[in-house]
């Protein structure tokens, strides 16, 4: 019998903690925020940083705690962003940085793998959505 997908993985958790991964959330956007090239698409598309903390903290600790409690579609708010590969590049040597300093070697791992795997889904996306 073949399959033409293979089957869902599912991770484990990383040992990060809630706490960690406000801190990686805060962190991480605030140096966003702050940066040159990040900082203007962030400022045009984010009216509550206090929200968007909250659905951020959400996804991550979903991702990295496996706790449910995201269920959302990031892609969709994405695509019609004015980003390019440098953004996502940017964004990921920001987000890695962060989560280096605020994550166990392990869950900084994982969670940067994944950080990856967003940016370059998102960038695919971006740019077919960009061609249409």
């Amino acid at each position: 019998m073949s399959h033409d997908h293979a089957p869902p993985v599912f991770l484990p958790a990383t040992d990060a903690t809630e706490a960690q991964v406000e801190q990686l959330v805060r962190r991480f956007y605030e140096a966003a925020r702050n940066d040159e090239l990040l900082g203007p698409v962030f400022d045009a598309h984010v009216h509550d940083w206090e929200q968007h903390f909250a659905v951020l903290q959400d996804f991550w600790s979903h991702l990295l705690r496996r706790t449910g409690r995201y269920q959302g579609r990031p892609l969709p708010r994405h695509v019609d962003l004015p980003v390019d590969a440098k953004h996502f590049a940017r964004w990921l040597e920001l987000f890695s940085a962060t989560a280096r300093e605020t994550l166990g070697e392990a869950a900084a791992a994982f969670a940067i793998e994944r950080a990856r795997r967003v940016a370059d889904t998102f960038l695919v996306a971006v740019e077919a959505n960009r061609e249409r």
